[in-house]
């Protein structure tokens, strides 16, 4: 049997699973979905993932993350931290955010990288399932504000592969940089064949 996922690197940012991982690990095999790649080791750093094509992307990422242990978080709007939804969505990785002015949410997410040692956040640049001409440029300008590297990450349907790509560090030019990005997501599909660029 293929393994699922190579262990995590000594930097990476872990948390408690127990159950979790198990409960991971029998999706993940239920599924055939596995990773491929390994994750770079660094102590902070803004994932990119795409295509995100369908709302089982969530349950691979999830599962993933559970069974690995990797302790990354995303961003969500506080009105949905009610409870008990709240403790839920924390339990998972969710920080709370008042999306006001796109420059305050960066603000935001830059002060989650200098409170703590170690430190993933999660972000989908394409910020929808809808196929878009253009990604949002936000997890860019918090990884270059936090002094952070992009870490590529994608869900290959046809393959059933979450896959890491090597990190790049934002530089002085936004528009290359994401170019650069979106060009190693060309050969990856998602549901349905969606693609990333």
């Amino acid at each position: 049997m293929r393994a699922i996922a190579e262990p995590l690197p000594p930097n990476a940012p872990r948390m408690r699973t127990g159950v979790s991982r198990h409960l991971g690990a029998a999706w993940l095999r239920a599924t055939g979905w596995r990773l491929v790649g390994r994750f770079p080791d660094v102590p902070k750093a803004v994932v990119i993932v795409a295509p995100h094509s369908s709302n089982l992307d969530g349950f691979h990422g999830l599962a993933m993350k559970q069974y690995i242990g990797l302790d990354v978080h995303f961003l969500a709007k506080r009105q949905l931290f009610w409870w008990p939804l709240g403790a839920m969505l924390r339990s998972f990785g969710a920080i709370p955010i008042d999306r006001g002015a796109a420059g305050d949410m960066v603000r935001q997410a830059v002060a989650q990288f200098r409170t703590h040692d170690r430190f993933w956040l999660g972000i989908a640049p394409e910020g929808t399932r809808k196929p878009v001409a253009r990604w949002k440029n936000g997890f860019w300008r918090i990884a270059r504000a936090a002094d952070v590297p992009i870490i590529p990450a994608w869900f290959h349907y046809p393959e059933r592969t979450i896959g890491i790509g090597p990190p790049l560090h934002p530089g002085a030019d936004m528009d290359a940089d994401i170019a650069t990005l979106r060009a190693l997501y060309r050969p990856w599909r998602g549901a349905g064949g969606k693609s990333a660029v």
